[in-house]
């Protein structure tokens, strides 16, 4: 996710996950374009040098890529898009098994949240 429109809309309006050390927020709209739109922040303040927030960030953004293929192929079935920003909150660099495990019950409440709005428009 680039558009800081995009960021803005979906911190203001989207609604929001918390499951430590990730909290996540997202917003599922109507429309074609990109299925899925994604976003990572670790905080400055907790994390003071740049390596250390940009491994959060690869590590996050690559459990993302490994298991988003579920939640992409339902968005472009219905046609929907999802916006996720997701922003770390722990105090000590992750491992990898940790962020992949995180995120694979992020990419399952999303996936719930999904069918219940698709069940709930028809």
């Amino acid at each position: 996710m680039k558009s800081r429109k995009q960021i803005d809309l979906v911190f203001k309006e989207g609604a929001r996950i918390n499951i430590f050390p990730l909290r996540v927020s997202f917003i599922l709209e109507k429309g074609s374009g990109d299925a899925l739109q994604f976003g990572v922040g670790v905080s400055g303040k907790l994390f003071k040098k740049a390596v250390d927030r940009n491994r959060i960030k690869r590590l996050t953004r690559e459990a993302w890529r490994l298991q988003k293929t579920e939640l992409d192929t339902l968005m472009k079935d219905r046609s929907n898009r999802f916006s996720v920003f997701l922003i770390y909150t722990g105090k000590e660099l992750p491992a990898f098994v940790v962020v992949k495990e995180k995120m694979a019950l992020i990419l399952q409440k999303l996936i719930s949240i999904a069918n219940e709005n698709s069940a709930a428009n028809t």
